[in-house]
């Protein structure tokens, strides 16, 4: 119950719009009730099928399409939802935004752990898509349509574009020219 509770918080920290009990007409806030507390419990419990259909059940009422392995801790606020996609290995830490078309997937050539893990206090604008089994660190904030595939970002940085580059570390700007050098490995 503490996440939920946290997961309304964050509708109301991260939307000015939102008022009185607004939040129970959130579709994240739809999402996150069905995911915490009945898919994912089912699918930790091996329940074949079920957990699946549930998820894509509430993907079609929500816009939001959660597998139900993906593992989602409280804080987590969806803004919009509409495309949004996690896939089965992602773990989300605490206070989380992402807004519309985020795709949180794999590449499709790895078995195991194959797609992100999103670290605590970090936020994904519009589009972006990250992909592989990759870290956010935590606070990082990712730019909207940027494109991330199969390497990590690191704590407390702005990473903007495709392909992506630190335009932001430690609340400093960085110098464009010396990017490639200081990341080099990284993004």
């Amino acid at each position: 119950m503490f996440a939920l509770i946290e997961d309304i918080k964050a509708i109301y920290r991260n939307d000015p719009a939102c008022r009185n009990a607004e939040f129970l007409l959130y579709p994240s806030f739809h999402a996150m009730v069905f995911h915490r507390y009945l898919i994912h419990p089912l699918y930790r419990l091996a329940i074949p099928f079920i957990p699946r259909f549930l998820s894509q059940l509430t993907r079609f009422f929500t816009g939001i399409e959660i597998h139900p392995g993906a593992k989602i801790k409280s804080g987590f606020f969806c803004d919009h939802g509409c495309g949004v996609v996690i896939g089965e290995t992602v773990e989300i830490g605490r206070n989380c935004t992402l807004f519309h078309n985020v795709t949180l997937g794999g590449t499709g050539k790895e078995k195991g752990k194959r797609h992100p893990t999103i670290k605590d206090n970090v936020f994904i604008g519009h589009g972006a898509t990250i992909l592989g089994p990759v870290t956010v660190g935590s606070g990082s904030k990712i730019g909207a349509h940027t494109v991330i595939v199969n390497r990590d970002v690191p704590c407390d940085c702005t990473v903007v574009g495709s392909p992506p580059r630190i335009v932001k570390m430690s609340g400093r700007r960085t110098d464009l020219s010396l990017l490639h050098h200081a990341t080099e490995g990284i993004i």
